[in-house]
C-alpha cells in the first residue's frame, strides 16, 4: 500500500475552502487510496490553525478518521531530543517541530513521499541516512 506523509498546510488547505491551495490539495488528496501518516505535532498545529474556523477542528478530526489516517506519537522525551537535534541541523532553512517529527516518522517507516506546501523545506530536509523526500504536490 502506498504511504504518504501529510503536513499541516495541506490539512488546513483541504478543510478551508478559501485557502489558495485548496484546489491543488483536493486534486491529489481526494483520489488517493493509500495510507496517510502524520504526527501528533502536525495534528496539534493544524487544530490550532483551524481553531478560529467554525467547525474546522471537527472537520479535521473527521477527515483523519474517515481517511483511516495513522497518527504517530511525537512528544515522548526521546522523540523531543531527536526533533530538537533535527531542528538545530536545519536551523538555516528553518525547520519547525512538526516538520522535524515528519522527517523522523518518514525515516522510521520508510515513507518518503510527502504531501506538503513547504516545498523549500522538504526539498532540503533529509533523513538521518541522507534520503530525500518526494513531494507529491507539484
Amino acid at each position: 500500500m502506498k504511504t504518504w506523509l501529510i503536513d499541516t498546510g495541506p490539512l488546513v488547505a483541504y478543510i478551508d475552502r478559501s485557502d489558495p491551495a485548496h484546489e491543488a490539495v483536493a486534486s491529489v488528496l481526494e483520489p488517493f487510496a493509500g495510507q496517510l501518516v502524520t504526527t501528533s505535532a502536525v495534528v496539534t498545529e493544524a487544530m490550532y490553525f483551524l481553531g478560529d474556523s467554525k467547525g474546522g477542528a471537527m472537520a479535521l478530526a473527521e477527515l483523519l478518521l474517515n481517511a483511516g489516517a495513522r497518527i504517530e506519537e511525537s512528544t515522548q522525551p526521546e522523540q523531543l531530543v531527536e526533533a530538537a537535534q533535527m531542528m538545530d541541523k536545519y536551523g538555516d532553512t528553518p525547520m519547525d517541530f512538526a516538520d522535524a517529527t515528519l522527517v523522523l516518522t518518514g525515516e522510521a517507516l520508510g515513507a518518503l513521499e510527502i504531501l506538503t506546501l513547504d516545498r523549500r523545506g522538504f526539498a532540503t530536509y533529509r533523513t538521518t541516512k541522507g534520503k530525500a523526500f518526494r513531494q507529491v504536490l507539484r
